[in-house]
């Protein structure tokens, strides 16, 4: 699986590794939110670096639909049921900030992207009563949407929330663009090299990679969820992982951005890229590492596509993305807890990151120049209150299942014969659990033992990787980390 955006992405330079460096900023992760932090810090005269452990958008931002809009489902609403209007009013007036310096930053640098209306439709009377208490929640916040019951979409919709004049971009051109100015400024850009650890030396953070060391003044964790459990996000964050897939158009298909509040949930939105408009549908959505066959919810995906529109059976592109769902709703920007000051973490996004990331990174960047966002002081509360624990109990309690049911059936199960193509199993062998699986011809042997909290692992069929049920660490079929909170990959059986 690989996403339209990332197969057709712009050649992006970067920079070798230096061991020993240093710098006034260190941004871990080259995803939006690091690029453009990165960018303002550079602007601001100070010497900054980004370390990617993969390629530059490898990980949500190159596996986005990438919708710049500020009507976001219904997070509103959700916000509402948990903090005052005020917090509500911050949250758009970031995601605003966001969209419109990003929008800003494409045009000044060539890059291009489409406006959009952005929709927001129901099928059901459920779904209906969602949508009256989003246009409630985004009237509290001054944002003005219609509730309305006539759509593009080739069936009959309970009612549609509607938000002119939102924007779709081609993630990985709006990278490259980022990339270009910050090597222009004299910051340096670099791939495959993984931060493990960091600590505190001489007024400096070190931080520790497997190429070698580099100390900063400051250290902006950009990473999907911070790799420092210092700060105990993974307690309050839900990994969450869901589906797209691209094809062809054979017709005229609906123009704006549409997603859907009832159950499945479904994305929809088009990408003109090379000469070929595609539909891109996304959806089904689940909790890292708890669904058992996640190639069917990739076929279902496709099934559902073209049985509505006019586009080619054979799907293009097949995707997906990893999300984190704050048990506040809100997102978690701010300085680390137990980071000494100069760690700094962006995380929880919950789906909505083409705005989130660049909100985050002005407020992460007017805080270390020593600048103040009123909004950002409003809407960004670092460190967990007790309330978002008592929130994320009830996820806590899955994942303390998930641990004990992971062990038992680990243990219990024996295989003598490796499994087919394509296919991944957790057995017992010597007493610990391993995964075993064939990709490619090859039969690889792994602990499936996650090296974060010890959870043992699931495989993902749908995309070859053997996935954490507890926090969402995810690792390839020999056991290499794809996404964290994990700082290492799995050990060889």
């Amino acid at each position: 699986m690989k996403s339209l955006w990332l197969d057709t992405a712009p050649s992006i330079d970067t920079d070798p590794f230096t061991p020993g460096a240093s710098y006034d900023a260190v941004v871990v992760g080259a995803g939006l939110t690091g690029l453009t932090a990165a960018v303002l810090l550079a602007r601001a005269g100070l010497s900054t670096a980004v370390l990617e452990a993969r390629q530059v958008g490898a990980v949500t931002t190159g596996n986005t639909t990438a919708k710049v809009s500020l009507l976001q489902g219904t997070s509103l609403s959700s916000i509402r049921q948990h903090h005052d209007d005020d917090a509500v009013r911050a949250y758009v007036e970031g995601n605003r900030e966001g969209q419109s310096w990003l929008l800003r930053f494409l045009e000044e640098n060539g890059v291009g992207y489409e406006v959009r209306d952005a929709w927001t439709y129901a099928e059901t009377a459920k779904g209906r009563r969602s949508l009256e208490a989003e246009r409630d929640a985004a009237a509290a916040a001054g944002l003005d949407v219609e509730l309305i019951t006539e759509t593009e979409l080739p069936w009959a919709v309970s009612g549609a929330l509607r938000l002119p004049g939102q924007a779709q971009i081609h993630p990985l051109q709006a990278l490259a663009a980022l990339a270009a100015e910050l090597r222009s400024r004299g910051g340096h850009l670099v791939e495959g090299v993984r931060v493990t650890s960091l600590r505190h030396e001489g007024g400096q953070a070190r931080l520790t990679t497997g190429s070698g060391e580099v100390s900063a003044g400051n250290v902006i964790l950009a990473t999907g969820i911070p790799f420092l459990d210092r700060g105990g996000y993974f307690a309050a964050l839900k990994p969450q992982r869901s589906y797209a897939v691209a094809l062809p158009t054979t017709g005229p298909v609906p123009q704006g951005m549409y997603l859907s509040v009832d159950s499945p949930s479904r994305s929809l939105r088009t990408a003109a890229v090379n000469g070929t408009e595609y539909l891109l549908a996304g959806g089904n959505g689940h909790t890292v590492g708890r669904h058992r066959h996640t190639r069917d919810l990739v076929d279902d995906l496709t099934g559902w596509t073209v049985d509505r529109f006019p586009v080619l059976a054979e799907r293009s592109y097949a995707w997906s993305a990893q999300d984190y769902s704050p048990a506040s709703k809100m997102p978690y920007v701010g300085r680390v807890p137990l980071g000494g000051g100069d760690v700094y973490a962006a995380t929880g996004y919950n789906k909505w990151g083409m705005t989130n990331a660049v909100a985050a990174a002005l407020a992460l960047s007017a805080q270390i120049l020593g600048g103040r966002n009123d909004w950002a002081a409003r809407l960004y509360k670092p460190q967990l209150a007790p309330r978002d624990a008592a929130a994320g109990a009830g996820y806590n309690a899955e994942v303390g299942l998930s641990m004990v049911t992971g062990w038992a059936g680990g243990l219990l199960r024996t295989t003598d014969e490796p499994p087919v193509e394509g296919e991944g199993v957790v057995a017992r062998e010597n007493g610990q659990p391993v995964g075993i699986c064939t990709v490619n011809g090859v039969t690889s042997r792994v602990s499936a033992v996650c090296p974060h909290l010890k959870g043992v692992l699931n495989w993902n069929d749908a995309e070859l990787s053997w996935d954490c049920p507890l926090h969402g660490s995810r690792f390839s079929a020999d056991g290499t980390l794809l996404e964290g909170p994990a700082t290492k990959g799995l050990e060889p059986a």
